[in-house]
């Protein structure tokens, strides 16, 4: 039998349902580290159910930093006018605009980059290379790792979470998809920089 207290403190901490909680503490044998392990998966499976439903209903959120040379526009959606006037949606998206203004994606998703600047990239790391003496297939290795990670560095839902780098921005979506049990898509971004 898990214990009451124990359930409201993962809940409190995740703010996924009474009984998912009281089931992923079951699975964990009362482990809350474990049981928020399981409820990630659970969020990743709740997001990918949902991620073909439409998102018509949305806001539009603005950032401008305290020195006023950096701005972001973001365009989030959802499904319901319920859940895109509410409070936390509306700090979602706060924090989405704070991550695009402090890291600067250049894309929502690493499939949006296009293939020419893919291959821009992978140029300018062979030239790097041409002249090291290793094997073609460490240097190979060592180019898609390097592709990778430019990758995760320029689009938006890869980007570590600035405020927690435990997170993605995909996870922390997943994390509201979960709870609200609505579809969550950020359609665009600009940010400006003086």
């Amino acid at each position: 039998m898990i214990d009451l207290d124990l359930i409201k403190k993962l809940r409190e901490e995740t703010s996924v349902s009474i009984s998912k909680c009281k089931e992923a503490l079951e699975k964990a044998n009362g482990d809350i580290k474990k049981a928020k392990e399981f409820l990630k998966g659970f969020e990743k499976e709740i997001a990918d159910k949902k991620s073909s439903r439409e998102t018509n209903i949305g806001i539009v959120e603005s950032y401008i930093h305290q020195n006023k040379r950096v701005g972001v526009l973001l365009d989030i959606r959802c499904e319901s006018d319920f859940v895109a006037k509410s409070e936390e949606f509306g700090k979602l998206a706060h924090e989405i605009c704070l991550q695009i203004a402090a890291l600067n994606p250049k894309f929502i998703k690493k499939e949006d980059i296009p293939e020419d600047i893919i291959e821009s990239e992978k140029k300018a790391y062979n030239d790097q290379f041409s002249d090291a003496k290793k094997p073609e297939k460490v240097i190979e290795e060592i180019i898609k790792g390097k592709i990778l990670k430019f990758k995760k560095e320029n689009s938006l839902l890869e980007q570590l979470w600035v405020k927690d780098p435990e997170k993605t921005i995909k996870g922390l979506i997943e994390e509201k998809v979960a709870k609200f049990g609505e579809n969550i898509a950020i359609k665009s971004f600009v940010r400006y920089e003086i």
